[in-house]
């Protein structure tokens, strides 16, 4: 089957060119170019015409947790609450709508301290208090710290004398009881151990992948893939459900025998799922005040946040992969854990001088005169720019004026030659590309302050970091970020051309129409 597109502006993204026409044929692309060059090749073609619209390569994510998202829709949803009893409201609210029987989970997701007036996380007192006959959780917006109460302390097993587990915190009263409140390893290893409905979350995971359609977005990123996450993935790609590429990346210090276990899946989809690589974690979360840092925190004369793993562990990890030629994404937030993800690798990968692609995931805080040691090691930093909004007055308050306004230093990249990308990591927020893009055009915080003016791009070259760059950091450079002939007929319709509009309004571009190997996935309601 064949299909004309016309009318509108085609962006191949091979250049900042536009051409006027492009024809895809048994889900690939055929040829771009002028109308006049392209109609003689389209006999019997489909014809679309775009009306003025915009065409382009469907955007590549580059860091996000699809299974995480469909977790979370089925979860009471905190984002906005603005104080302690607003999050135990829509808690009560959430069991009484889904008639929730005492002695079952109850779970939020999304609140965020920094936003509530109580200027603190939830403890299991706030939570006993609305539902003291269900064992209760709320998960911090970032995913990397939450609260449980009493109920859920003993249903999960975090007694008095639990210990701090290694790169995490168990939240205490003055008697040293736990308090509900659980920091990075003490939360995120919790998770597991929660019950799961299998044919629920299969259904969720179908309206995650329509969330991410709705967005443009069509190669889907797992980022952190346990047995669980796995074993959800697997069956969905068994049943055919996903109608999108999901690239998932295993767990290095706990996974390592799942990827053996799939190894025919280890660069190559198989019902439209693939194990991309290896996932790390060496540090938290900046606005949870958990990313490790070289400098104190403002306010703070010593605390720096705190580091995961030592370097041996990390240059060891590092080490496998380079060994197995597997790629690996690594978690780093703060300059500190960038400094030991660089260093660290720099020593592995001269000893096994390999080409991995390593990604830096988030590198909020990658100091500029880190950056140009990505290039030889041909590191990607995929930057979660969209920071620059959501939390940047946060980050002001965090990490004083010097360090926020250099956080996600695109440009800096850029001039260092360095390939980066972009990501939302969602749930953290809903993977809008389109946001994001203006995001790292005009870097503006949601008090309207300018962070980082020297850190800004043109749009063109914010729309190759979600396109030709997100693809090359998936090694799919072949396959999809350009409308080249021969080419996956990957493609997101935007009711405006994104190089032509006023900078101040990408934000407000529509996602018309998104389309799957020359299939339609998505379509607005005009």
């Amino acid at each position: 089957m064949k299909t004309l597109f016309y009318g509108g502006s085609v962006l191949p993204m091979e250049g900042p060119e536009r051409a006027q026409a492009l024809l895809i044929e048994d889900g690939r692309v055929r040829a771009a170019g002028a109308l006049e060059d392209v109609e003689p090749l389209a006999s019997g073609a489909r014809r679309v015409n775009l009306e003025g619209k915009a065409l382009l390569p469907a955007f590549v994510d580059g860091h996000s947790h699809v299974t995480a998202l469909a977790q979370t829709l089925g979860l009471c949803q905190l984002s906005g609450c603005r104080n302690l009893g607003e999050i135990a409201q829509r808690m009560r609210n959430f069991r009484q709508q889904w008639h929730i029987p005492a002695g079952e989970w109850v779970i939020g997701f999304g609140y965020d301290q920094n936003d509530l007036e109580e200027g603190r996380h939830p403890t299991a007192a706030d939570l006993d208090a609305a539902l003291p006959d269900c064992p209760a959780m709320v998960t911090h917006a970032s995913g990397h710290m939450g609260a449980v109460n009493s109920l859920g302390l003993q249903r999960l097993g975090v007694e008095k004398a639990a210990p701090d587990p290694e790169g995490g915190r168990i939240g205490r009263w003055e008697d040293g009881s736990p308090n509900g409140y659980l920091e990075e390893a003490a939360f995120t290893n919790m998770g597991s151990r929660i019950p799961r409905d299998p044919e629920a979350s299969l259904k969720n995971l179908e309206r995650a992948q329509r969330v991410y359609f709705s967005q443009g977005v069509t190669t889907i990123h797992e980022g952190l893939a346990r047995q669980p996450e796995w074993d959800l993935l697997e069956a969905a790609a068994a049943r055919g459900l996903l109608r999108g590429d999901v690239a998932a990346y295993v767990d290095i210090k706990d996974g390592a025998a799942l990827l053996e276990a799939h190894r025919d899946r280890l660069g190559r989809y198989n019902n439209r799922l693939k194990i991309a690589g290896y996932k790390l974690f060496l540090d938290g979360s900046p606005q949870g005040r958990t990313a490790w840092m070289t400098q104190p925190y403002e306010g703070e004369e010593t605390y720096r946040g705190y580091p995961v793993y030592q370097d041996s562990q990390v240059t060891a990890f590092l080490e496998k992969a380079l060994r197995e030629r597997v790629q690996i994404a690594v978690h780093c937030n703060g300059d500190a854990a960038a400094e030991q993800l660089l260093s660290c690798y720099e020593k592995a990968h001269t000893a096994c001088p390999r080409d991995i692609r390593p990604l830096m995931i988030h590198a909020q805080l990658l100091r500029p005169d880190q950056v140009p040691r990505l290039r030889p090691l041909g590191m990607v930093a995929s930057f979660f720019v969209a920071h620059v909004y959501h939390w940047g007055d946060v980050h002001l308050q965090n990490f004083g004026w010097e360090r926020a306004q250099n956080i996600s230093p695109a440009k800096t990249a850029q001039e260092a030659g360095v390939v980066f990308d972009f990501h939302q990591d969602t749930p953290v927020i809903l993977p809008n590309m389109l946001e994001t893009l203006w995001c790292a055009v005009c870097r503006r915080t949601k008090a309207g302050t300018l962070l980082g003016e020297g850190q800004r791009l043109s749009p063109w070259e914010a729309l190759r970091a979600i396109t030709v760059n997100a693809a090359w950091a998936l090694f799919e450079e072949g396959e999809k970020g350009t409308l080249s002939p021969g080419k996956r007929a990957d493609l997101v319709i935007l009711d405006r051309d994104p190089l032509s509009c006023p900078p101040e309004e990408l934000k407000d571009l529509r996602v018309m129409e998104t389309i799957k190997d020359g299939e339609t996935v998505f379509r607005a309601s005009e």
